[in-house]
Order: C-alpha cells, then structure tokens, then sequence
C-alpha cells in the first residue's frame, strides 16, 4: 500500500468529521483560488510554497486536531524518517549554534538560492537571557539543558525535534528543518549544543 493511499485512508474520518464537506470544500477552493492570485512568485519563493503536503492537509481539515490514533500514526511515520548524524554525535558548537538561532536569511525572496539557511529561533523562543527580543509562538528555551540535561536521550530528542518537529506534534507549527532540508545535520547538532552544552549561555 502506497502513502498516499495510507494517508487518504487515515484522512477520511477526519474529513468526514468536518461537516458539511462540500460547503467546506467550496470554501477552501475559493480561498485557495484567492492566494493563488494575489500571491505572485519573487525570487526563489515560487508558488510550490502554497501546496500541502498530506500530513499539512490532515492538520489544516482538522484545526490541528485530529484523532489521537490518528496523530500518533503520523508522528510515528514522521520520526521513522528522522535521519541522524553517521557518527552518532548529535551535539556540535554552541557558538556557531547561537548564530544560527539569531538568523532568519537563506530562504526569502531576496536571497540568492543556495546561500546558508538560518534557523531563525528566536523568531519563536526565548534563549539566550542576553537576548530582549524574541518571540512567543513557542515555549521558552531558557535554561532548557539545566532543566533537563545533556543526556543521549535528551540530545537525540532535541535533534529530532529540530530535524522534523512533527514527528513529536503531528501539527506542530515549528518548521521541518532538517526533513525539507533547510538545516544540515552539522547545523542541527550546534542548535543541539546551543540548547544542551553547560557552556552554552542558554544554560547560566
């Protein structure tokens, strides 16, 4: 069985929960048709940002909530799919990890296709306590090693979490950086250390 065609069979029950399907189905045509053409291509941000992936699909029909079987089906399939450093470490540079959380470059219209991608974390997160500005979308980051440690289980979970934040919160609203590919696995580890390493401002 294919995918997609697991994917439609887990999406049919939530689907059929948000009635009246076609009263639905007419309202999200109309507003897709909308940003479709009011949304004009710049750069290297190109229309294939408006389209949904499967797992994206199920989230939006549901409002973030579907079925709980459902979900955990998903965040399974999401962290089968988690791809860890091949030498099995998983914490790099918390220094170059704080420049990484600090920039948001790498995918906007005005940058050149190719240019190194920031994880832009602070956008979401509080961090580092030196830094005033940052955002509430997610949970405060402070302290978050002292919290909790810099154990192997601690560090494969924040790797993963970055790699693909899905595969813990099927509708997470934290980006898939490292399973679209925006962040690589070096990247990923100095974010790890940037969160975990004693060192780390995050952890004072």
């Amino acid at each position: 069985m294919t995918k997609k065609i697991i994917l439609a069979a887990l999406a049919a029950p939530c689907l059929a929960a948000s009635l009246p399907v076609q009263a639905d189905a007419a309202y999200r045509g109309k507003a897709i048709e909308t940003i479709k053409r009011d949304f004009q291509p710049r750069g290297q941000a190109d229309l294939d940002r408006l389209a949904e992936d499967g797992l994206q699909t199920i989230c939006n029909r549901t409002g973030n909530n579907p079925p709980e079987y459902i979900a955990k089906r998903l965040e399974a399939d999401q962290m089968a799919a988690v791809k860890y450093p091949a030498d099995g470490k998983l914490m790099g540079d918390w220094k170059k990890g704080e420049k990484l959380a600090q920039s948001g470059r790498g995918f906007t219209w005005s940058d050149k296709p190719g240019l190194p991608v920031g994880g832009n974390c602070y956008n979401c997160h509080q961090i580092s306590p030196k830094e005033t500005a940052f955002g509430t979308v997610g949970p405060t980051l402070l302290h978050f090693g002292k919290l909790r440690g810099n154990t192997p289980e601690t560090q494969k979970y924040v790797y993963s979490k970055i790699f693909n934040a899905k595969a813990h919160n099927v509708c997470s609203d934290m980006p898939r950086f490292g399973h679209v590919d925006a962040l690589k696995p070096e990247q990923i580890k100095d974010l790890v250390a940037l969160l975990l390493d004693p060192e780390s401002p995050v952890n004072k």
